[in-house]
């Protein structure tokens, strides 16, 4: 069993565990969960020996192999399967001793060798590593593929796949499904559930965390606390123990009472019947997680439009795509005041695409995309994030939107998002992932908007903010269409679905668990039809390289000036933030620093959009691809990133 006991652990001066006391046993699979900051990953550090304390011991059984997910590795030309593979150490060991005793022509050495390499399963790795790459999205022709080719949310998931193929006693995960769709999260679940040894988990997935794990561990104030169960069950019990504060009872009762007045409203409406009843479905839920959240820092809600068009937006067999390339096809779809959509559909199917055009920013090709005279959109697409002035705080963004507003007002609203105080007051430029993203969810919700476009909002997301997230979209009456890979927030939030597949998109007429049971049946395929004929892979490869050509050089070209033009940014913000700076130069020169950083800012603001546009033609042509070859390059998904290149994330 693990054993921690009176560990005090400081990070930069800040104190972040005093005292603690742990106990894990072997066999359980246990989630780490806790507000941003707690310490999470700095268990994991410990754990690892990367960490030491200031107090205290950490024992464990001295022969345990310890696995854990890498985040960030050197760029490698080491093949995708290899990469994979290399996380058996001891089976690397024993290949690398083989080759040295055929060399040599030592044949004892290599009837023992030959026993190890049985032992450790050498003879199914290959099998073994492919059902893995599979599994997590790669096509059997991306196996041959350096990893350094791959963009960084399929970086990950390669490191992923190296963590799951090392054989291990404690399997140690950090956000393990940041970067992966829907398919993907589904198998992973699966393969989780058969691994044999203690796991530790860090996920903001409640989902996943539900299906994957059978003890809690929650971290606050600087101490650890166990709960069996799965995170539900946590939430129940640790509700247990804050139900005693009446403002939970009242505000439990004002939720509630917001989803009943719409119950009520279409109960009798039997073409409201679906809606009504995932309403009361969703209540329910609601109610029984509440009490787990009670002292949540979030407190904030989506304003009600004050006037909507009888349809918001109606799309009439359209093309979609961009620069005259088309990419999806549609029939009639109707957004509607009160609609409340979920998109479906793989990576790289068009789902950007389709949210893109419904918020204005892509013109239809063909086809009409009407729009109603009060149908206001608030889009939020991860991008956006990267667009916030640096030096303004999150006062001042709001107050650009809403100038007529009082400072009391904006500090009132920002402090239901999170930033009360002086956290008002920081640069843009000092914040997080999942504070950037609040903060453009909070600017989409002051504007009032009919109509909500949300592709991912809750990536960078902790779970306490999830939680307010889809406690404020359950009383939004608005319409809102979500792209997400939140099974918690499409469940609770989502009547009706669209399916982006094959090129097209339409409404879907099954539910959310209809489709998960879809992809569990698909995701898993023996691993020896994951395996490649060579021949047909280089071939079929070859010939979508030639046809992206082009496009991949530009893509290269401007992932070049990013990476140039953000080593600038970092190298004035550098200067600007020493104090010795403002000794040393003039005025003058100064003013001319300031500009020359504000100007290279729009210079990155630019190449980053165009690298946007490119890389979204890249994926239409490799989507096409998919759609006409029946054993395609995997660049549909290996080349079309999670996240963009470097200086954009």
């Amino acid at each position: 069993m693990i054993v921690i006991s009176d560990v005090t652990l400081k990070r930069g001066g800040e104190l972040l565990f005093e005292h603690l006391e742990l106990t894990l046993h072997p066999g359980h699979r246990i989630g780490i969960v806790g507000r941003n900051g707690v310490g999470k990953s700095s268990l994991f550090a410990l754990l690892r020996r990367r960490l030491l304390p200031e107090h205290g011991d950490i024992r464990m059984p001295p022969r345990w192999r310890i696995a854990h997910l890498a985040q960030e590795t050197e760029p490698s030309e080491r093949a995708a399967i290899d990469w994979a593979l290399d996380g058996d150490t001891a089976l690397r060991r024993v290949e690398t001793a083989l080759a040295d005793a055929e060399r040599r022509g030592d044949d004892a050495a290599l009837a023992q060798l030959h026993s190890a390499f049985d032992d450790l399963g050498g003879y199914t790795a290959q099998a073994r590593a492919a059902e893995i790459l599979n599994g997590l999205g790669f096509l059997a022709s991306d196996f041959g593929r350096p990893y350094q080719e791959f963009s960084g949310g399929w970086r990950i998931r390669l490191n992923l796949a190296q963590t799951l193929m090392c054989p291990s006693d404690l399997l140690l995960l950090d956000e393990p499904t940041n970067h992966l769709d829907l398919d993907a999260m589904l198998w992973l679940e699966s393969h989780l559930t058969r691994y044999p040894g203690t796991l530790l988990i860090i996920a903001h997935d409640r989902e996943f965390l539900d299906a994957v794990t059978d003890h809690t561990v929650h971290l606050e104030s600087g101490h650890a606390t166990v709960y069996r169960g799965n995170y539900s069950a946590f939430e129940l019990q640790r509700g247990d123990n804050l139900a005693r504060q009446a403002t939970l009872a009242r505000r439990q009762a004002r939720k509630a009472e917001e989803i009943m007045r719409f119950v009520d409203r279409f109960r009798a409406q039997a073409t409201k019947a679906r809606q009504v009843q995932s309403r009361l479905r969703a209540l329910e839920k609601l109610e029984l997680s509440a009490p787990g959240h009670a002292d949540s820092p979030y407190q904030f809600s989506f304003p009600n439009p004050t006037r909507m068009s009888p349809t918001l937006i109606q799309v009439d067999d359209a093309t979609l795509g961009y620069d005259g390339i088309p990419v999806l096809t549609t029939g009639p779809l109707r957004i509607a005041p009160g609609a409340r959509i979920g998109v479906l559909g793989a990576n790289g199917a068009g789902k950007t695409t389709l949210m893109r055009t419904l918020a204005g920013d892509l013109e239809a090709l063909q086809g009409e995309v009407i729009r109603g005279q009060h149908s206001a959109v608030g889009y939020f697409a991860q991008h956006q994030l990267d667009l916030l002035s640096d030096d303004a705080s999150a006062l001042a963004h709001i107050r650009l939107r809403a100038p007529k507003a009082t400072d009391q007002s904006y500090r009132d609203y920002l402090g239901g998002w999170g930033f009360a105080g002086d956290m008002a007051m920081r640069p843009t430029a000092t914040l997080s992932g999942g504070e950037k993203a609040r903060l453009v969810l909070a600017l989409i919700a002051w504007q009032q908007p009919a109509l909500l476009l949300l592709d991912e909002p809750t990536n960078h997301l902790d779970i306490e903010m999830r939680y307010a997230l889809t406690v404020a979209l359950q009383a939004y009456a608005g319409a809102m269409v979500i792209v997400s890979h939140d099974r918690d927030l499409l469940g609770r939030c989502v009547d009706e679905f669209w399916l982006v597949a094959a090129g097209r998109v339409e409404p879907y007429g099954d539910d959310l668990e209809g489709y998960a049971e879809q992809i569990r049946r698909r995701v898993a395929p023996a691993a020896s039809s994951v395996l490649p004929n060579r021949r047909e892979r280089r071939q079929a490869g070859a010939e979508l390289r030639r046809q992206t050509q082009s496009i991949r050089r530009d893509i290269k070209r401007v992932e070049t000036r990013i990476d140039s033009i953000s080593k600038s940014v970092k190298a004035a913000e550098a200067t600007l933030a020493d104090p010795v700076t403002y000794e040393s130069i003039s005025t003058q020169q100064l003013q001319a620093l300031i500009a020359q950083r504000s100007q290279n800012n729009r210079d990155l603001a630019a190449a980053e959009a165009e690298w946007l546009d490119k890389q979204e033609q890249l994926e239409a042509m490799l989507a096409d691809a998919i759609d006409t070859d029946p054993d395609p390059d995997p660049d549909d998904q290996a080349s079309a990133p999670d996240q963009p290149a470097a200086g954009l994330s």
